[in-house]
């Protein structure tokens, strides 16, 4: 199993959104940019990820499932683009903030702390078990 990271404007596709959407999940469409594209391509049904929400809020807050491998994005024609599809597992029972992350030595080349503007990105087993930890969760 893999570890994953996907970010998401609350105002736009909250984490309650995401549960909404029940065992049948969503497609994480959308998505164009190269990198995020190629990680979400890596991606299997049954990996994790965490769900976190950007801007105001900065911080991880739950976790999904893939549910379905990389297919075309229905959002567009073109035929550069693919997605997946993820459910929500469960909501951490402390939001991690970004500041915490940042916080941990340990965390430090998480890429979400190098590279805050990537969407899509993979997530190290070690940071997967530190963010559980840090959020109630048992990994």
């Amino acid at each position: 199993m893999r570890y994953w990271l996907f970010k998401s404007e609350p105002s736009v596709w909250s984490w309650d959104d995401q549960v909404a959407k029940g065992r049948a999940g969503e497609e994480w469409d959308g998505v164009r940019n190269y990198q995020a594209r190629n990680f979400m391509r890596e991606m299997e049904p049954g990996d994790r990820g965490f769900f976190y929400h950007s801007q105001s809020e900065k911080a991880v807050v739950g976790i999904v499932e893939i549910s379905a491998a990389a297919h075309p994005d229905s959002t567009t024609d073109d035929d550069r683009w693919d997605c997946v599809d993820i459910r929500a597992v469960r909501a951490l029972d402390a939001p991690v903030t970004l500041g915490a992350i940042k916080a941990r030595d340990d965390l430090s080349e998480m890429i979400l702390v190098r590279n805050s503007r990537l969407s899509v990105q993979p997530v190290t087993e070690a940071e997967w078990q530190a963010i559980c930890a840090m959020g109630g969760v048992d990994p």
